[in-house]
């Protein structure tokens, strides 16, 4: 019997261990766990009603056939739309590539990019996919920690010093998965003032979670701080966050010329282009109604406070308030060395999430997103869910000794 050996890229790679996590969690349910999924990043609200007609009404219409690789024309006018409104920057058609979710924009971005041990500037926390992108595609990720103490965010210092002449990519991503941290125009301005010491340094920023803001104003991006670095940034969004549109799989990304065409000529040879319909749907979100948008922050914010007050309580932890998204990065130092009921020690965050797992709390450990001790909880679920998982974490804690 012949044994297929995958090719070396799969073997560098491991699966996502947040889509690992909640399968197990899904499975602990099937099975009759009572258990509290606290892993998913993905919206517990449901579609709007007017975008899902408009993916109807394009079925209906007969759109269903091939679109053009960078998508639809109404979807692209959206896209541009909503970029120049955020940045000030006008794109035109030939800088805008539409796909099959931001995960896949960015992972034919690094694709176009990367190759050779290029290195790939990845700040700590990140989002779990990221230093697996760049080792699937030939680069060496260069994980740069970030600890609370500078807000989970990265420094001008600490850029500095993780700049070689390999650097092809910085990716930022604000606000953070799974931190929630977001950057000011200050902090951006001094990043942007490395990045131009450095102009072989180009910038991927992942602005998925940008709507998801609860300061105010809104969020701040790199190229509208820095517009002189537009010429090598690549500004990577979705609709899969803001308008609860998971499953409608639409990304797009925005940037230079030369790069963009580099990724729709991979993108032709990969999928042709992202689902008509999707498409017809993401260009009537962005273009339609948004105050779905405001509605599904201010409570995606209540149950933030909810969370945060319940944790900050619990002896052993602790939590920064996040500004944005729809996570928490709860600090477990305190549990750590404590000893579990059944006389086990808890010797790190992962055993910490499998002594919650057990005490009926689904999470996920920092070390899946590069910086311990911590844990992440999603708070895209109901306060209800939100109230009882913390519950539930405040007694697992109690009966620690």
């Amino acid at each position: 019997m012949t044994v297929f050996t995958p090719a070396a890229r799969v073997a560098r790679i491991k699966p996502s261990p947040s889509v690992a996590a909640a399968a197990r969690a899904k499975e602990l349910r099937a099975a009759g766990a009572d258990l509290v999924d606290m892993t998913v990043g993905e919206p517990d609200f449901d579609t709007p009603d007017s975008v899902k007609q408009s993916g109807i009404d394009a079925i209906l219409a007969g759109d269903t056939k091939y679109t053009a690789v960078n998508g639809t024309p109404a979807l692209r006018e959206a896209i541009r739309r909503r970029i120049a409104d955020r940045t000030g920057i006008e794109y035109g058609d030939d800088q805008i590539s539409v796909g099959g979710g931001a995960k896949q924009i960015i992972f034919v971005a690094l694709m176009a990019s990367v190759d050779n041990d290029a290195e790939v500037i990845i700040p700590a926390p990140y989002w779990v996919s990221y230093p697996d992108m760049v080792l699937a595609n030939e680069g060496k990720p260069v994980i740069v920690e970030c600890p609370e103490a500078d807000g989970f965010k990265l420094t001008p210092d600490a850029l500095e010093r993780a700049i070689t002449d390999k650097t092809r990519w910085l990716i930022l991503n604000a606000p953070s998965n799974p931190t929630g941290a977001a950057y000011s125009d200050a902090e951006l301005a001094a990043l942007a003032a490395v990045l131009e010491r450095h102009p072989h340094v180009w910038v991927l920023t992942d602005e998925i979670y940008d709507e998801i803001w609860f300061e105010a104003g809104r969020v701040s991006s790199i190229v509208k701080v820095a517009p002189q670095l537009a010429d090598r940034t690549y500004v990577v969004n979705g609709v899969s966050k803001t308008y609860a549109m998971t499953g409608w799989r639409i990304g797009y990304g925005v940037g230079p010329r030369e790069l963009t065409a580099a990724i729709n000529k991979l993108q032709s040879q990969m999928s042709s282009c992202p689902a008509s319909m999707s498409q017809a749907a993401a260009a009537a979100a962005m273009t339609g109604d948004q105050s779905f948008i405001a509605e599904t922050v201010a409570v995606y914010k209540q149950r933030r406070d909810i969370a945060v007050e319940a944790i900050n309580a619990i002896p052993g932890l602790s939590c920064t308030t996040p500004s944005g998204a729809f996570y928490l990065y709860p600090n477990c130092a305190g549990v750590i060395g404590r000893t579990t009921p059944k006389g086990e020690v808890i010797e790190n965050d992962l055993d910490f999430v499998l002594y919650l797992l057990d005490s009926g709390v689904a999470a996920i450990h920092g070390a899946a997103y590069g910086l311990s001790p911590h844990f992440r909880i999603s708070t895209a679920t109901s306060t209800d869910l939100v109230e009882e998982a913390c519950r539930r974490i405040a007694a697992a804690v109690a009966a620690l000794r």
